[in-house]
This record gives C-alpha cells, structure tokens and sequence, in this order.
C-alpha cells in the first residue's frame, strides 16, 4: 500500500471520528434539554393547544382515543420542543465540522449565518403559532357540519401542528439559503431575478409538499417563502462583487443565445 493510500485512508479514519463527535454532542444537547422539559411536559402542550382550544365552539374540548396517549404526548412534545432549543448548538456542530474544508473569508460568514438562521427558524415557528394556526383552526371548527362536534385527538394535533412548525422554521430559511447560494458564486442576484416566476411556482409547490393538504396552510407557507426570497435576494446583493455578477450575466446571456 502506497504512503498516498495511507494518508487518504487515515484522513478518512479521522473525519468519520470527527462526525461521530459532532454527532454525539449533538445528540447529548437534545437530551439534556429534554430533561430539563420533561417535568414540563403537560403545561408546555397546555400551551400548544391553546390556538385549537380558542378556535373550537363551546363544550368541545380534545380528546385521546389511546390509552397512553394523555402521557406519552406531551413528551412527544417536549422531545420537539428540546430539538428546536437546541437548533442553533446544532447548526454550530454542523458548522464545525465543515469549517476545517473552507477559506478564512467564508469561515468570517459563518457566525452570522448561523445567528440569522436560528431566528429565522424561530421566527418561523412563532408565525407558525401565532399567525397560521388561528386562521387555520377557526376555519376548520366553523366549517364543521351541523350535529358534528370538532374533538381532535391530542396526538393527531401534535403530529399536524408539529409538522407545521417545522415546515415553517426550514421554510424561513429561504434568505440563508439564497445568500449562501450567491456568496459561493454558484448564482447571481441577477440570474435568481430572472427566476422569479419558477421561484414562485416552487413556492406553492413546497407549500403543498410540506404542510397538511388544504389551501389555507399551503397558501400561508408559500407567500412567505416567496417575500423571504426577495428579502435574501435584496441582501445577496451585498455579497457578490460587481465584476463577478457582471461575467455572469454576460455568462447568462452568451448561454441563452447559443
């Protein structure tokens, strides 16, 4: 074996060891924010169910159609709740293991990426519960047939609202992601205006793909994927030089009339 495969393979060893690390730190903060919710676990979903608790008409209340289901939800929950906790020291070990592979002007962008990131998710999941889930569930409980009385069962909420909030915290990601995008030169402010229709196509797309089937949710997704677009878009701008955007667009242009 040449001294080439060697370094390769003991490379490969110590990268792997690195990930496990990352991982394994990862996975502790989870736990350690779990603990610290679990003896919080009924008043926390308390205050999950509360935008479905006001929206349903008087004497309907939740209901479980499980035995084990009134504890072990609310567990369910703070697991949840201590991952989203837990977002920015993730995204930090995320950042950490690949900082090692980057140049010293993109390693000066990572601390501020990871800031924006964590409260664009966040931000994401408090428009999620404050402005989505009241429009929701009022039309939901209001649209209910005479004679029939709206009693979700607890862990059917918690999988749909759960599912939402994600599907907002990632989806609010959308001016990181544009930024990034721009700052590796793998795009242009200019090339990503000219895309503007298939962004919003692609909108409405993620919006059906990422929240429960009805049009209300999946309208409340993809508006705001489509404004946080052009806020990244307005903001990349700052983070590409003139002459490289204006080599692209000349790129663009020569592509389009071959």
């Amino acid at each position: 074996m040449s001294d080439n495969s060697v370094i390769a393979e003991g490379t490969l060893v110590s990268h792997l060891l690195e990930l496990r690390d990352r991982l394994l730190r990862a996975i502790l903060a989870v736990i350690v924010v779990f603990v610290c919710l679990a003896p919080f676990a009924n008043e926390l979903y308390v205050i999950l169910a509360k935008p479905l608790m006001s929206a349903l008409p008087e004497g309907n209340s939740m209901i479980s159609t499980e035995p084990h289901g009134p504890f072990f939800v609310p567990f369910k929950f703070a697991f949840a709740c201590a991952f989203a906790i837990a977002v920015p020291y993730l995204l930090y070990q995320m950042w950490s293991f690949v900082a090692p592979g980057l140049y010293n002007h993109e390693k000066r962008l990572v601390m501020p990426i990871l800031v924006s990131s964590s409260l664009l998710f966040y931000l994401g999941i408090v428009f999620a519960y404050f402005v989505v889930f009241p429009i929701v569930f009022s039309f939901f409980a209001n649209s209910a047939p005479d004679g029939v009385q709206v009693m979700t069962d607890i862990n059917a909420y918690f999988g749909f609202v759960v599912k939402l909030f994600f599907a907002f915290g990632l989806a609010f990601e959308v001016p990181i992601a544009t930024i990034i995008l721009v700052r590796l030169g793998m795009t242009t402010p200019a090339s990503l205006a000219t895309k503007r229709p298939y962004i919003i196509i692609g909108a409405f797309v993620l919006g059906m793909l990422m929240t429960p089937p009805d049009i209300f949710s999946q309208t409340l997704l993809a508006v705001p994927v489509w404004l946080l677009f052009e806020v990244g878009l307005f903001f990349s701008r700052y983070f590409v030089q003139p002459d490289d955007e204006a080599d692209q667009e000349e790129t663009d242009v020569a592509t389009s009339e071959d």
